[in-house]
């Protein structure tokens, strides 16, 4: 177990991500992408760790979402 990278220590800084847009029209993935985020609904928010892997899912429905950064 001590062979495995621990994860790096967050800065404290969170996202809220808010769902503005439907997701009708939209591809699989960007309709798997919200789901994965924990968004349902035009109007859900959820508050994520400021990661990597999120942002990229966060940039795959940009267009779909609002997003402010928050501290924890």
């Amino acid at each position: 177990m001590a062979d495995q990278p621990t994860a790096a220590p967050t800065s404290g800084t969170r996202l809220r991500v808010t769902q503005t847009r439907s997701t009708i029209g939209g591809t699989s993935n960007q309709r798997d992408t919200l789901r994965s985020l924990g968004l349902r609904r035009i109007g859900a928010t959820v508050v994520i760790d400021d990661r990597p892997e999120l942002r990229g899912m966060v940039n795959t429905v940009a267009h779909l979402v609002a997003v402010e950064e928050v501290q924890s």
